[in-house]
């Protein structure tokens, strides 16, 4: 009990510092607020578990810095019981902001390691969602179509199928750009052969991997 309670007051910290940042949405702010991001890292870092900075989780992949996990969730303006499908599992920690949101969270991961890691880690912390692993960049059409699709991780091009797996009124949040920096962009469908697109701020991501993304290697 003691070992969790030191985490507290770090906890609250990390959501001032992002509401100083400029995130508005207090429903993110308060979803942050109550996931156990230590808990999902080692223990060796859990020194900067409540660190507005990204931090390895092992297989070339980050935990993403959680200003990042905030602003990619407040562009998705998620409202609650909407279909949301999340591309790159990682730790769990979006997908954990998504649940608490009152999403209906469907997530594909493309390591088996962490796919097996993160449902474990829901699975304890009692959020419910629906994981695969496979490759992110096809999407996950079984369950198509999704009010919401998050990509956390960095594309070249934004995959046409994820842009087809959206309802009319979905909105597609990925960053995109080349191994140094990607744009964040925002894509609605409008109509079924419309979208608006919105640019936002120059985000640094691990980068998506598969048929739609950048190749192995």
């Amino acid at each position: 009990m003691n070992q969790e309670r030191r985490f507290l007051r770090p906890r609250r910290q990390l959501v001032e510092q992002l509401r100083k940042k400029g995130i508005e949405d207090e429903r993110v702010l308060q979803a942050i607020g109550k996931i156990p991001r230590h808990k999902l890292i080692d223990t060796a870092l859990h020194s900067k578990a409540y660190d507005d900075t990204a931090l390895p989780i092992g297989m070339g992949q980050t935990i993403s810095q959680p200003f990042t996990v905030a602003a990619q969730t407040e562009l998705l303006n998620i409202e609650k019981g909407e279909k949301v499908l999340e591309i790159g599992t990682g730790s769990g920690y979006q997908c954990m902001v998504l649940c608490e949101l009152g999403a209906e969270v469907y997530s594909v991961e493309r390591h088996k390691e962490l796919y097996f890691k993160a449902k474990e880690a829901l699975r304890e912390f009692g959020y419910k969602a629906m994981l695969k692993s496979g490759d992110g960049t096809l999407g996950w059409s079984a369950y198509a179509p999704y009010d919401g699709i998050v990509v956390t991780a960095g594309a070249p091009v934004v995959p046409d199928d994820l842009v087809q797996q959206l309802s009319i009124g979905g909105r597609l949040v990925i960053p995109v750009g080349n191994d140094e920096s990607q744009m964040m962009l925002r894509i609605r469908r409008t109509a079924e052969n419309e979208y608006e697109r919105e640019e936002f701020s120059n985000f640094k991501f691990v980068p998506l991997i598969g048929e739609k993304g950048w190749g192995e290697g």
